[in-house]
Order: C-alpha cells, then sequence, then structure tokens
C-alpha cells in the first residue's frame, strides 16, 4: 500500500469528511480480532486430541489474524476513540466476530454448516449465546466443530467482550461502552471506583471460575457413575453454555440426554449465571451477601422464577403428563431456561397445554438480570416499569404528590426512566417486525410457519434465548427457514445482544454528521 493511498484512506477515515473517526473504530476492531485468534486454538487442540483435521481451525486463526492487522495498517493515524466511535466498535464487532467464527464449519464441509447462510447463523447464533441452532443431525459434527461451536458461546457470554476492554485500555470511554453493552441496564457500574479494565478483570476472572467449578462438578457425575452418559467433553461443552446462558448442547435431545442430577445442577448453575456479575462479584469474592440479598432486582428475579414455575407446575399437574417429580424438575428448569434465556430443554414444552405454552411466550420477554450475559428485555426495566405505572396511578388520584423512583433506596433519573420506556417500546416494536417479515416470508416460501411459530421465533431470536415453537422447538432446528427469514433472525440476534440502541443510533442522521 503506497503513502499516498494510505493518505487517501486516512482522510477518508478521520473525522475531516464524517462525524466518526473510522480510523479510531477500525484499529479498535482490528485489535479485537487480532486478539481473538488464539481462542482458535483450543479446538485444533480438540481436533489433535481426537485425530481429527485441524486445519479448519489453523485457517480461521490466521485468517482472523491477518483480518485485525489490516484493519489496523488501514487505519494509521488514528486518535483516541469517543464515546460516538463506541457503539460502532460494539456494532461492527458483533458482525465481523461471527463471520470468523463460521470460516471453520464452511470449510469442514460437514452437513447444513457447509453453507454459508446456515454456517453464519449457527456463528451468530454461538457468539451472541442465542442458542437457536440449524443442526438436525448432531452427529454430522466433528468432536472439534462441535466443541468450537459450544466455545463461541462461552466466547460471547462475556470473554470477548471483557477481553477486549482489559487488552485494549486505550479504548477509554468507548471501553465503557462496550461493557455497558455486555452488563446491559441500569446498573452500579458507574459507581465503581477501580478502573474499567480492572472490572473486566475481575469478571473475566469470576466467570472462569463459575465455568471451571461446573466442569468439575459435571465431569464428577460421570466419574462417580451418577451419570454415565456424563464425561469430560460433554461436561466442559455444556458447562461453557451454562454459564454463558447459550443454551447450545452436544445432543439433539439438549439436557434430556442427560440425568436429574445434571439437570438440577445445570438449572442452578444458570439462575447463578442470570444474576447481575457485579453482584455476584460482591458475594462471591467479596463476601458481601447484603449486596445481593438487598437488591430489588434481585428479589424480582427469583419471585418471578418462582412464579413462572408454579404456573408451569400446576398445567403439568393438571393434565397428568408426568409424574409429580417429574413434573417439578421440568417445570422449574423450563421456566428458569427460558427465563433467563440459557435455552436449554430437558423435555419438549411444545407438547404441553395452552397456558404454559403463553407462559413460556411470556418468559422470553423477560430476561435475567442486568448485568448477566443473558438477553431479553431484563428485570430491573420490567421493575423500573412498574414503579413507574404505580407512580402514574398515584398522581392520577393526587395530582400534587411528587414520588420519586427509587432503585436499592437510590434515586432514579427520569433521564434513566425515558431510556427504559424507549428500549422496551423499541424491543416490542422489533418483535412485531420480526414476527411479521418471517410470517409473509413463510406464505412466499411455503414453509409451514403459523402466525404464533413465527412469534416465538422472533421472541427466541430478538431475545437470545434460542429455542422457539413448532418445527422451531426445543428439539427442533431452524434449517427449514427460507434464506431470507434466516437474515432476519441473524439480525434480530445481532439486536438483541447489543441492546438495540446501539444500532438504531447508527441509523440516524446526525451520528454521522461532523
Amino acid at each position: 500500500m503506497t503513502t499516498l493511498s494510505r493518505a487517501r484512506l486516512r482522510r477518508l477515515f478521520r473525522r475531516e469528511t464524517i462525524g466518526v473517526d473510522l480510523a479510531a473504530t477500525f484499529d479498535l476492531v482490528g485489535a479485537l480480532l487480532l486478539y481473538l485468534s488464539p481462542a482458535y486454538l483450543f479446538p485444533t487442540a480438540v481436533a489433535l486430541l481426537y485425530g481429527e483435521s485441524a486445519w479448519p481451525f489453523v485457517i480461521a486463526g490466521v485468517t482472523t489474524a491477518a483480518a485485525g492487522v489490516f484493519l489496523q495498517i488501514v487505519a494509521t493515524g488514528r486518535e483516541l476513540a469517543s464515546p460516538r466511535e463506541g457503539f460502532l466498535v460494539v456494532a461492527l464487532t458483533w458482525v465481523l466476530v461471527p463471520v470468523f467464527g463460521a470460516i471453520p464449519f464452511v470449510i469442514a464441509g460437514e452437513g447444513v454448516l457447509a453453507q454459508p447462510i446456515n454456517a453464519y447463523f449457527e456463528s451468530v447464533s454461538g457468539f451472541t449465546a442465542t442458542g437457536a441452532t440449524v443442526l438436525n443431525d448432531f452427529d454430522e459434527l466433528s468432536r472439534s466443530l462441535g466443541m468450537w461451536r459450544q466455545f463461541t458461546q462461552w466466547l460471547g457470554g462475556m470473554g470477548i467482550v471483557v477481553l477486549a476492554v482489559a487488552i485494549l485500555p486505550q479504548l477509554r470511554v468507548g471501553g465503557r461502552q462496550l461493557l455497558q453493552s455486555e452488563l446491559p441496564g441500569p446498573t452500579d457500574l458507574e459507581r465503581l471506583t477501580v478502573s474499567i479494565r480492572e472490572v473486566a478483570r475481575r469478571l473475566w476472572l469470576l466467570y472462569l471460575a463459575l465455568t471451571l467449578t461446573l466442569i468439575g462438578l459435571l465431569w464428577l457425575y460421570g466419574q462417580l457413575g451418577l451419570d454415565e452418559h456424563m464425561d469430560l467433553f460433554d461436561a466442559a461443552a455444556h458447562a461453557f453454555t451454562t454459564v454463558s446462558l447459550g443454551g447450545f448442547s452436544t445432543e439433539g435431545n439438549s439436557i434430556a440426554a442427560f440425568g436429574a442430577l445434571v439437570q438440577w445442577t445445570i438449572a442452578l448453575f444458570v439462575v447463578i449465571a442470570g444474576v447481575n456479575f457485579l453482584r455476584l462479584y460482591r458475594l462471591f469474592v467479596q463476601r458481601q451477601p447484603r449486596a445481593v440479598t438487598r437488591d430489588d432486582e434481585f428479589r424480582v428475579y427469583l419471585l418471578v422464577l418462582l412464579a413462572g414455575s408454579l404456573v408451569l407446575l400446576a398445567e403439568l399437574l393438571t393434565e397428568g403428563i408426568y409424574g409429580v417429580a417429574d413434573a417439578v424438575r421440568h417445570a422449574v428448569f423450563q421456566a428458569v431456561s427460558i427465563m433467563s434465556t440459557a435455552g436449554f430443554a430437558t423435555t419438549d414444552y411444545t407438547a404441553w397445554g395452552p397456558l404454559a405454552t403463553i407462559t413460556i411466550l411470556g418468559l422470553m420477554f423477560v430476561g435475567a438480570s442486568a448485568g448477566s450475559t443473558g438477553g431479553s428485555i431484563k428485570v430491573v426495566r420490567h421493575v423500573l416499569i412498574g414503579r413507574l405505572l404505580r407512580r402514574e396511578l398515584e398522581q392520577t388520584v393526587h395530582p400534587e404528590v411528587v414520588s420519586p423512583i427509587r432503585l436499592n433506596r437510590q434515586v432514579v433519573e427520569e433521564r434513566t426512566l425515558q431510556a427504559v420506556l424507549a428500549f422496551v417500546l423499541i424491543y416490542v416494536g422489533l418483535f412485531a417486525v420480526g414476527s411479521l417479515a418471517i410470517v409473509v416470508d413463510s406464505f412466499r416460501t411455503d414453509v409451514g410457519v403459523s402466525p404464533f411459530e413465527a412469534m416465538g421465533a422472533a421472541a427466541a431470536t430478538l431475545g437470545n434465548v434460542g429455542p422457539g415453537f413448532g418445527f422451531a422447538g426445543p428439539f427442533g432446528s431452524y434449517e427449514s427457514f427460507s434464506g431470507f427469514s434466516k437474515t432476519v433472525m441473524i439480525a434480530l440476534m445481532w439486536m438483541g445482544r447489543v441492546e438495540i440502541i446501539p444500532i438504531i443510533v447508527l441509523f440516524t442522521r446526525n451520528y454521522w454528521r461532523a
């Protein structure tokens, strides 16, 4: 690349032409890709261990590193990123990373994942920790590809963003923007006195500790004969997707392939992973249990989990589908899994009654806690909207009353409340548009999708839940959807993962003005 062409690129990328410093943006995205490339060493080692070809991962790792270096070379002459560039970095990260994550699937050429659209769908679902899959036959994947598929959810759950913040201190405000995207919703991040890099390091260590603990427990069950189907491979694979609230499994029938002890253990860790990680850090590391027990969101989180479990249990006992013990286990597991957006399944819940079906769809819109790796709307937003509605009712009767909204005894700014309302309205709007697009496309392609099943697919992908209803249910696949519908759901997964607003901002004229 000549000096003249570099100068032209710099003039194009700098704020001399537009209001966003593309040089700084591309430099940071390039650095992220560069530091992502060593992640391919893990599936490479798995491939060598099982005597499989490691070339798909070697090529993907080299390509990812080369792309990162290229972006940094192009971005020579950069300035420090500002909050404006932070939005673009967030958006590009979750578009480009799955592109490179899909390379091993395409190169390996195994089954439906050999098709680029299916490979990208699976990769986006992995890195966004959604869990929607196009696989019908899980045996068509090699052990190394299967582990890479699981590992993408662990990286996407928190690893990529936290690692990026930890190794890119020059991001400054952009780093805070990235972390706030990963810890969405109103959190106490701004009140922390430590640096953003230190926050990233602490959350990374906690995330790793939870993963290793679950791996050890699941592997121990297999070693002790408590679940003979659970070996070290499956223990690691499911720990990756449990702590990340992703929901991918190495089995076609998900967690139903394992015994009750494994199912209860995974349910427990899903509940833990659905709690604000900053609260978990204060609980497990700083030994401050009151930071969790006094948290308004945590109490509502447990209350909704309990309520959802009881409704499902009442439906199952009324219909007499299972015995009492099995009914309790399936009801609790599915309520926990769907609400937290983990998306695991112990049974085919699409065969349950209408009350259970509506309850499961409703839980898809609740989500886990802000500050967790889960998706959807998040419990704290529901808490704030509920209190806002209560205040409106009080002021309707007593207009003179001044009643500020409080969360954890702290007054919530009106600007925050406005942002919460805007997010929920946009979220519901995207759900409606996505549902409509899937329904219309199903008529065009003659794919048998009912309006309710289209709503389930839209809710499951936008909320990063994973399984929906119909042929896209917990033991099904999204493979039958057309390329257009898959593209719509890829966009929904992408927007749901980055909390929608950073994407919407990019489509405003003021964002790009100098």
